[in-house]
């Protein structure tokens, strides 16, 4: 991506190297199905029952120690450039996109931390990826995610890394439009089976959301270069529920899928981001053969 001379957002809050104490936080994050699952398939453990214990949203509680006064790499400090600028982005074509359509864009606060966090849902850690909270409309990042996704799937590049931040912003664009809190409520009242499915259209509509971002960014700053498209793609196919839990078992369980199978993360990416058309976002209208 093409991120010189963009400004950086004020919407940071840089808790890295702070100890926040136990964390045991589930959430919406696009990585938290990543390093989990990988963990668990890497360490041998039953990877059913880690399926499930992602899908309630569940880690047990695990202690941090303080970090204060560590010095950051050239590296980690030129990622938490690069996704305040991101954030930037965010913010400038969902202002516009939100005036279009006669509302207001209010902002999501984005939050480096290392290791664990404490947040308006509880507390979260890093082996949980990134992850949206609508309690205080912050997306919580640890920037070793992008370390991992990296080193783990294969899945690199800068717009990849802006996808992954996109997505959950994605979620806060769901949740100003009354999205996410009416499926919330109707995840509470079904099946865990059911419940799955519902988590998926948002997952997806968040994905929609990353692309019709994208799509505005690229048309107001030129920001994406040859090789971009290609990235975000690349990383929406290895973060299919169906890829991991094939890639870590042999087989997968569509009963467990939480976020969509990776031709459904593709698809509805690629539909945000050759069209930018947000009356096109219609995870919810559509039938689950059409996801």
């Amino acid at each position: 991506m093409k991120l010189n001379g963009r400004r950086e957002s004020s919407n940071v809050d840089d808790r890295r190297g702070k100890a926040s104490g136990i964390a045991g936080i589930g959430g919406l994050g696009i990585g938290g199905i990543i390093i989990y699952l990988l963990f668990t398939w890497i360490s041998g453990g039953d990877m059913s029952q880690a399926v499930q214990s992602v899908a309630e949203q569940q880690m047990s509680n695990v202690t941090t120690q303080s970090n204060n006064g560590r010095e950051f790499t050239a590296e980690e400090q030129e990622l938490a450039k690069f996704s305040s600028q991101i954030l930037a982005g965010t913010e400038d074509v969902w202002t516009e996109v939100f005036r279009g359509m006669g509302k207001e864009y209010v902002p999501p606060k984005m939050v480096l931390y290392t290791g664990s966090v404490n947040t308006g849902c509880g507390n979260g850690q890093a082996s949980m990826g990134p992850f949206y909270c609508s309690a205080d409309q912050c997306l919580y990042i640890d920037l070793s995610f992008f370390t991992s996704m990296k080193k783990q799937l294969g899945a690199d590049g800068d717009f990849a890394y802006a996808y992954v931040i996109a997505h959950e912003v994605g979620h806060h664009v769901e949740y100003l439009l009354g999205i996410l809190d009416k499926a919330h409520a109707q995840m509470r009242k079904l099946s865990k089976a059911e419940s799955n499915k519902v988590s998926v259209r948002t997952e997806l509509l968040a994905d929609f959301y990353a692309g019709v971002w994208a799509y505005h960014d690229n048309k107001r700053f030129q920001s994406l270069e040859d090789g971009d498209i290609e990235e975000a793609i690349n990383c929406a196919h290895v973060i299919g529920d169906n890829y991991l839990q094939e890639k870590a078992q042999g087989y997968s369980m569509p009963e467990s899928f939480t976020h969509g199978t990776s031709a459904q993360r593709m698809k509805w990416l690629k539909l945000g981001l050759t069209t930018g058309d947000m009356s096109k976002g219609r995870t919810f209208e559509v039938s689950e053969k059409d996801l």
